[in-house]
């Protein structure tokens, strides 16, 4: 069995305040910065904003795509929650301290309190 592993992936939720939660240009501009404070590199990017009415205030969905893999976010102010991934190869480095760094800055970023995160050894 070969002594290589691919990467960490982590998925979490958090609860967040909501105007964070529907602020996907603020999110992505985020989203922009760390991918080069990390040295990564974005090969893609999806992002959707839902519209406000009567069943919410309107949140987003964010994935980017990266050649070390991805990372998204879905967003619910009405709850005040937000989904998280990231997951990162190791290709060529071991990308286990940036996969936690972006998941800490994040966090620091909508001001979230962590509910729950795994974190999983691929």
């Amino acid at each position: 069995m070969p002594d290589y592993t691919p990467g960490l992936h982590i998925l979490a939720t958090f609860a967040a305040p909501p105007a964070a939660l529907r602020d996907a240009d603020s999110c992505r501009a985020f989203f922009d910065a760390q991918v080069l404070a990390f040295g990564l590199e974005k090969v893609g990017e999806a992002y959707h904003s839902f519209p406000a009415d009567e069943a919410g205030p309107g949140g987003f969905t964010a994935v980017l795509a990266l050649t070390e893999s991805h990372l998204s976010i879905h967003t619910w102010p009405e709850h005040g929650l937000a989904t998280f991934d990231v997951f990162l190869s190791n290709f060529r480095r071991d990308n286990a301290a940036t996969v936690r760094g972006i998941y800490a800055a994040t966090l620091a970023f909508f001001e979230g309190t962590e509910l729950t995160k795994t974190e999983v050894r691929r």
